[in-house]
């Protein structure tokens, strides 16, 4: 391996690098993908956050994401598969996104949200697994990023940094005071523009203008490269609790062919902690033997942290408006209007506006209170409503469902299986359910009978009878499912036997 000068600063002389880049480990894509979005409600559901919905462009934020080292024009040689992050309930969806774009994503599931300092400590075990101390290129799962070339060449800078020993992380000089945002205070000027780090501050609320005034401060984007074994020794040092419980769970982790489950025990050991407060906010310390660097990014980044954030990185027309599916504007300005559920939206002489329709929900809100909807949603939580946790069209591993109407007693679902999709063999304690199949072909389990459903045929699954539906066809099942009963919660679901692994 090459021989690298260390410079009086801890950092390194980076110029050194060149000659010996091919002596050294791959880049591994890092995707953490466990947020929940609640500022973007209603398309964004605790379910079905906003990484996995396509806010910008044909493809979701994940798929984005995970496209974004392709044609990384460098000498380093960069891993093909990505390692993503996930919690347990968007597992499903993550692997259908990930083989929708052609990614072989290694998908390491959290058994609880921890936050992302355990997160990137499960990743670097896992994209170290092979003993190969790799560099990790660690990037949010939900922003949005205009110019790769100018990411790809903030990447290239901050990795040779990484190389060092040091942690790197990616600045965005900001335009504007925002108080949305973190912010870092930088320390000496290095080379290629990079800066030492000398703090971290969160979101500050009224020095943001202070800050962005001095020019000693930039946005902190969350994306940040380091060598797998760095990560590791500053998380031991800083948070050993976090390492330990990180440790333990992949240790005692089941492996897959697609995923990499931890367990379940050990991993809620761990303190729940962001990488800004368990190790960047301690490298700026007198007793730290590690360094940190900040990276200049101008890529045309956005976190999308607001609907106001997606309007501004969308293109507008000449008055300043934005819009997703079937919308019509009249003399309307600086207005954002979104059909989801495909019914057409008219906007007239609004201006300044957020306009967003979903099956289920409709907002508006003005452009300058975007923020309140986190509280709005917390609202919704705490009144017991759906419409916080998951959309009326819910997807599953096998397919989706989509609830059509309710009331007292009864639901009715529209239920797709795609090809190959088999239910759980299951059984309800408070409900019975019709089945009439509109299209395709339904293999039906029943007690201990067995038996095909064509097009306009029907049964009836009585209340506590085992049951599974399953599509042995080539093209998608369509049923009607009329519910009935007492209650109609799908926590009313006894699981016998599952495809998908999946347990109450």
């Amino acid at each position: 391996m090459g021989k690298v000068t260390v410079v009086a600063d801890g950092t390194a002389d980076i110029e050194s690098i060149d000659e010996a880049l091919a002596d050294y480990p791959p880049l591994v894509q890092v995707i953490l993908a466990g947020g929940s979005g609640t500022r973007l409600w209603p398309m964004s559901r605790e379910q079905f956050p906003k990484q996995l919905i396509d806010l910008i462009g044909n493809q979701t934020l994940l798929q984005a994401t995970m496209g974004r080292m392709a044609g990384f024009s460098s000498t380093w040689d960069v891993s093909p598969d990505p390692v993503v992050v996930c919690g347990a309930e968007h597992y499903f969806a993550t692997y259908e996104q990930a083989r929708e774009v052609g990614v072989n994503a290694r998908i390491v599931v959290e058994p609880a949200r921890r936050d992302t300092a355990p997160a990137l400590t499960l990743a670097a075990l896992a994209a170290c697994a092979d003993g190969r101390d790799v560099i990790l290129v660690v990037m949010p799962a939900d922003h949005a990023i205009a110019n790769l070339d100018a990411l790809h060449q903030s990447i290239e800078i901050a990795a040779r940094y990484a190389l060092s020993g040091s942690i790197a992380t990616l600045g965005i000089p900001p335009d504007r005071a925002d108080t949305g945002f973190g912010y870092i205070r930088l320390g000496s000027e290095l080379r290629h523009g990079a800066r030492r780090i000398e703090r971290f501050v969160e979101k500050p609320a009224e020095l943001a203008a202070q800050y962005v005034e001095s020019g000693n401060y930039w946005w902190n984007s969350g994306m940040v490269v380091v060598r797998s074994s760095v990560w590791l020794a500053m998380i031991e040092r800083f948070q050993p609790e976090i390492h330990a419980a990180c440790v333990h769970a992949y240790q005692g982790a089941k492996k897959t062919t697609e995923c990499v489950i931890p367990d379940a025990t050990e991993f809620l050991r761990s303190p729940s902690d962001s990488i800004d407060y368990a190790v960047m906010e301690e490298l700026g310390k007198p007793d730290s033997p590690f360094s940190g660097v900040v990276v200049p990014l101008e890529a045309g980044w956005s976190d999308l942290g607001s609907w106001d954030a997606v309007w501004q990185a969308m293109e507008k027309d000449e008055c300043g408006n934005a819009s997703n599916g079937r919308v019509l504007f009249e003399g309307a300005t600086a207005t954002y209007a979104r059909s989801q559920g495909g019914r057409l939206l008219a906007c007239v002489g609004t201006n300044n506006l957020i306009v967003i329709e979903t099956d289920d929900a409709v907002l508006v809100a003005d452009r300058s209170h975007v923020q309140d909807i986190k509280g709005l949603v917390s609202r919704i939580k705490r009144e017991k409503s759906p419409e916080a946790d998951a959309h009326r069209k819910v997807r599953r591993p096998w397919g989706f469902y989509d609830s059509i109407d309710h009331g007292d007693r009864f639901q009715v679902k529209r239920i797709v299986v795609m090809p190959g999709g088999r239910l759980s063999l299951q059984m309800h304690h408070h409900r019975a359910e019709h089945w009439v199949v509109v299209s395709g072909t339904a293999l039906v389990t029943r007690g201990e009978e067995q038996f095909l459903l064509g097009e306009n045929e029907s049964t009836y699954i009585p209340l506590g009878v085992r049951h599974r539906l399953e599509n042995p066809g080539r093209v998608p099942l369509q049923i009607i499912e009329v519910q009935s009963g007492t209650y109609l919660g799908e926590d009313d679901i006894v699981r016998f036997d599952d495809k998908y692994g999946r347990c109450n």
